[in-house]
């Protein structure tokens, strides 16, 4: 009888270590701490560098394009604001897909790849049609004002969420499948290299002093 107890109680512990097991492999995951603070740092400066290139700009410099095929300062800056909403809602969009933990090896290091490919403008892409300026905002106070307020709501979510933005992927059309947590950082690259075009506009010879 008491070898019978023993046995059954060994059983019953390996069942419960068998549970434990599994949870642990199908629970969401969090952002680490490191994740969640290079993010928030990575749009806390990306937004200030931002801002401070379409400060102070006259009329003619902030409509000013260098040829008629390349955008003005305010369309760059457009472009830039409006990304901001649209990006954040492929994030939502990859959330709402099932989570799929053994796509974690296709994504892996693409974090590095994201920060240093998307701000490199040796490479150029048509931007969407839905992403392309059309005069969304009537002044650059407006469009400043959307801006700072898409942008915060986007480190507001980085700040507070459980999401398990590790597990959640949706495919990029150059950089392949990347999970939501690199979605969310190409948000903030993708304004590092426009603001680069937009001091690129600023650094041509014929732009109004």
């Amino acid at each position: 009888m008491q070898m019978k107890r023993r046995a059954a109680i060994v059983s019953l512990v390996l069942f419960c270590l068998s549970l434990s097991s599994a949870f642990s492999q199908t629970a969401p995951t969090t952002l680490t701490p490191q994740e969640r603070e290079e993010a928030l740092q990575l749009f806390q400066t990306s937004r200030d560098n931002f801002l401070k290139s379409i400060s102070g700009l006259s009329e003619k410099q902030w409509t000013f394009k260098p040829a008629p095929d390349r955008w003005s300062v305010r369309e760059v800056a457009e472009h830039i604001t409006v990304s901001e909403s649209t990006l954040f809602g492929l994030v939502q969009k990859s959330m709402q897909s099932p989570a799929d933990p053994a796509k974690r090896e296709l994504v892996k290091g693409k974090d590095q790849v994201i920060l240093a490919k998307v701000p490199d403008r040796s490479q150029k892409f048509k931007a969407p049609e839905i992403l392309q300026p059309t005069g969304r905002w009537a002044s650059e106070a407006d469009l400043t004002k959307a801006f700072e307020q898409a942008r915060q709501a986007n480190m507001d979510y980085i700040r507070t969420t459980n999401d398990d933005l590790r597990d959640h992927f949706f495919d990029h059309p150059v950089l392949g499948p990347m999970d939501a947590y690199q979605w969310l950082l190409l948000i903030a690259a993708h304004s590092v290299r426009h603001t680069a075009q937009i001091e690129e506009v600023k650094a041509d010879p014929n732009f109004p002093k």
